[in-house]
């Protein structure tokens, strides 16, 4: 009996380490004043007031993403089609534009923009450099999620309190059990296991879902020193198109290449420009949000799929990679659990 007293505190004490991780609402205050959120600081900006801040990316969801300044404070950004993100400098110092799937965690940045009713910052530019985008680029090992993650996180947390008070109904009656029935200890056990393993099932599906798994590959091949899309390609954008749609959660990752032809900047310059042609015909023929695209990249010849010392093989290497990315802790069910029912007790009549 004392084992069970023992696995029911522990199972107690996993609910509350579960509900102690979810994330606290930001607390909203007037003027640019920060408020203390636990350890935080966050900033809540005023309804149409300007603001510019400089700071790094801490954490980044779909449509919105947190900025933390050097003194600490936390602001959070919101996203919209009208948003301009660009590098600084450049030609003319017009800077290179990018898609908003270029923010990652770790990139330092400014950010314009004005505040909303609810004392976000709405941003309306957001300005980086090259050199920094390469360094986030680098921290960041996988795809970025830009999934409709504020959503996603909302979901979690009501999963994670609906399971936490499922499972504290089901220890109290394990309790009962226990306590009341000689033959209850086995059934308690049992019922102590499936409550940890229905923890651990909900822990796993929260950090899946900042992974992104393949379901689609596709290869468009170009012509020598072209960089226009085939009417067979087209018909495979096609197809790739639809399945993106009908998907949840749904990434777009483009990547160009090229055969060896040619030297290694020009190789560069056309395997970027196949790219942009891929997204090109996917935003104008599909509506494709550019926020579902992650920023295309030409790498020239490097990462040959074939040899280009023959002509086949360097067919094969003119080509654009077009992979859907679904989240996975989106498409993973809830984890389900099942109450184990206690054995009747030797003996024990009706």
């Amino acid at each position: 009996m004392s084992n069970v007293s023992s696995r029911v505190k522990f199972i107690g004490l996993t609910f509350a380490l579960a509900l102690a991780l979810a994330p606290a609402a930001f607390a909203q205050t007037g003027g640019n004043t920060t408020t203390n959120t636990s350890s935080t600081n966050s900033r809540t900006v005023a309804s149409g007031q300007k603001m510019t801040i400089k700071g790094v990316v801490t954490r980044r969801e779909a449509d919105s993403f947190t900025v933390q300044d050097a003194n600490g404070v936390e602001t959070n950004v919101l996203l919209n089609d009208r948003t301009s993100v660009k590098t600084k400098g450049g030609f003319l110092r017009g800077g290179t534009n990018y898609g908003v799937t270029a923010i990652l965690r770790g990139l330092n940045l400014e950010v314009e923009g004005v505040g909303d009713s609810s004392g976000n910052l709405v941003a309306d530019k957001i300005r980086f450099n090259e050199s920094d985008l390469r360094t986030a680029r680098a921290v960041t090992s996988n795809v970025v999620p830009v999934e409709n993650r504020v959503g996603a996180a909302e979901n979690r947390i009501g999963q994670v309190e609906q399971n936490s008070q499922r499972l504290s109904g089901q220890l109290d009656e394990l309790a009962a059990v226990s306590n009341a029935a000689r033959g209850g200890a086995k059934a308690a056990q049992e019922t102590a296991d499936a409550a940890v393993s229905g923890v651990n099932a909900t822990n796993e599906r929260i950090s899946a879902l900042d992974d992104y798994q393949v379901q689609n590959n596709t290869s468009i091949l170009f012509r020598v020193g072209s960089a226009v899309l085939l009417p067979d390609s087209k018909q495979k954008l096609d197809q790739v198109a639809q399945q993106a749609l009908n998907a949840k959660g749904y990434v777009l990752e483009v990547s160009g290449f090229a055969s060896s032809d040619g030297s290694t900047e020009a190789n560069r310059r056309l395997s970027q420009r196949r790219a942009d042609a891929v997204i090109r015909y996917l935003v104008e023929n599909h509506q494709i949000p550019l926020r579902r695209i992650v920023t295309p990249y030409g790498y020239g010849a490097s990462n040959p799929v074939a040899d280009n010392a023959t002509r086949e093989g360097r067919e094969q290497n003119r080509r654009v990679e077009v992979k859907v990315l679904v989240n996975r802790g989106l498409i993973q069910g809830a984890p389900q659990m099942n109450t184990p029912k206690p054995s009747q007790n030797p003996g024990s009549s009706e």
